[in-house]
């Protein structure tokens, strides 16, 4: 079955940085575009960013410039590089692949904490 299990996570000093890994495993990873989403207390889960099968990236505007998305396709593996951390980044990252309209699935999350 489709397994997503991300890694990485900790906590971090404002301006610090951290590398988030999603393992993939259950379908053909190449063959999808990938996506992290976060979800910090109180709030719903957003898009973070993503990247295709090409490996074309888009980013959210407040992480511009801050994180990188990247995928290894000969490890099933998509990646979340975070530069200059903010308070304000504290959430649980998820890993998500979309299968059609009305189909996909999450990983469990990993719990990113910025603070000092």
């Amino acid at each position: 079955q489709v397994q997503l299990v991300e890694s990485g996570g900790g906590s971090v000093r404002p301006g610090g940085s951290l590398r988030l890994s999603c393992a993939a495993s259950g379908f053909t990873f190449s063959n999808y575009a990938m996506y992290w989403y976060r979800q910090a207390p109180g709030k719903g889960r957003e898009l973070v960013a993503s990247i295709s099968t090409a490996g074309s990236t888009n980013y959210a505007d407040s992480m511009k410039g801050r994180f990188t998305i990247s995928r290894d396709n000969a490890k099933n593996t998509v990646y979340l590089q975070m530069t200059s951390l903010k308070p304000e980044d504290t959430a649980v990252y998820y890993c998500y692949v979309r299968f059609g309209i009305l189909s996909g699935s999450w990983g469990q999350g990993t719990q990113v904490t910025v603070s000092s």
